[in-house]
């Protein structure tokens, strides 16, 4: 009786692992690599879709679909830009009309990928005027920061509004606690970008928008997360000037600040030889988030 039942027990053992296994196999599903890949491009100038290859901004938004994706890598001028949405935007900035290569990388389920590379041709015409190139190189190389002595060096507004620091301008160091006042921006003349996080090693940013750098920890206060770990890192920079508004641009996660997401293009409200206020729009649309800098 005693082997009838340690028969019976082993069998329901091996009947549960086969089983499980089985659910395992499920779980994981087929390594299937997306296929019939698709690339559309469309070239903004002041917002407006214009015909091919623009009208001088150099500005372009390329869109992808395909089968089987679940997210998109789009690889243009030695930029990755990785996007679940299938859409990204770039903007060149070589004088003339030229001929770049875009790659979109489409990836699927575990990790199978498939890319298809297409050659575009954009219109650039925008030269930064040159106090502006001095006003932010030093025609090398300047260091900025948060101007946190100052009234109204951070803070918000709405969405396209005209009055700096509309809804709320920090005090001085009100935000001393965040992470943020140690924080260096270096923009090189030969278009690299700098961000030093500082001794600290922290963060400040906009919850959730904060997580798309990646990094880890912090404190929320409201909205705000304060002392997210972050490490120092190196982009690229842009001006442009859609509409006539010189704009700062910054590549990948470069960002001023605060962490809001969206374009990571600052419009430059204004600016003297050592002052510059940015602005920029949330990846949310909620907001206009204003910064006060000031030359190291």
């Amino acid at each position: 009786m005693k082997n009838v039942k340690y028969i019976i027990g082993l069998f329901l053992s091996f009947f549960i692992l086969f089983t499980s296994c089985q659910n395992d196999d499920i779980a994981i599903g087929d390594l299937v690599a997306p296929s019939n890949i698709e690339i559309t491009v469309s070239y903004i100038d002041d917002g407006v879709v214009t015909a091919a290859p623009g009208l001088g901004s150099g500005e372009i938004k390329v869109s992808a679909s395909a089968d089987n994706a679940t997210a998109y890598q789009f690889v243009i001028q030695g930029q990755t830009k990785l996007q679940k949405s299938g859409s990204a935007t770039h903007t060149f900035t070589t004088l003339g009309t030229n001929k770049y290569a875009v790659t979109v990388v489409a990836f699927g389920t575990g990790g199978m990928s498939s890319s298809k590379t297409i050659e575009v041709e954009v219109q650039a015409l925008y030269a930064p005027p040159a106090d502006l190139l001095t006003m932010l190189t030093s025609n090398s190389s300047r260091t900025w920061k948060i101007a946190s002595d100052v009234n109204k060096h951070f803070g918000l507004g709405p969405v396209g509004g005209n009055t700096i620091f509309e809804y709320y301008g920090a005090a001085p160091g009100d935000k001393a606690s965040s992470g943020m006042y140690d924080d260096r921006y270096t923009f090189n003349v030969n278009g690299t970008f700098t961000h030093n996080v500082g001794a600290d090693g922290f963060v400040f940013g906009r919850d959730p928008l904060i997580n798309e750098l990646g990094g880890s920890g912090g404190t929320a206060d409201g909205a705000d997360i304060l002392q997210y770990t972050f490490s120092s890192y190196t982009s690229q920079w842009v001006l442009t000037a859609p509409g006539g508004k010189e704009t700062l641009s910054l590549t990948g996660i470069g960002f001023v600040g605060y962490y809001v997401g969206g374009n990571h293009s600052y419009q430059i409200f204004s600016r003297s030889a050592d002052e510059m206020i940015l602005r920029t729009t949330d990846g949310s649309g909620e907001f206009d988030w204003w910064f006060r800098l000031i030359p190291e």
